[in-house]
């Protein structure tokens, strides 16, 4: 169901400033917003742990390092 709502000039200014692109919806921005809001999934909790303690056991490489091994 679509549906309109009110908004002041002032809130209209605010959510074009948060638009990532010229064409972006105002419903899109809105959902980039609620989506901000919310809580990490725990599977999302528990791959930050791992991927932080991969980080920490030395199971990583810089960008640099990375463009060494490739030759850029």
């Amino acid at each position: 169901m679509v549906t309109s709502i009110q908004i002041s000039e002032e809130l209209q200014k605010e959510l074009i400033s948060r638009k990532f692109f010229k064409k972006e919806t105002y419903e899109e921005v809105i959902w980039d917003l609620v989506e901000d809001s919310q809580e990490l999934s725990e599977q999302t909790k528990r791959e930050i742990a791992q991927a932080r303690a991969e980080i920490e056991a030395g199971k990583s490489h810089t960008l640099a390092q990375v463009k060494k091994e490739l030759g850029l």
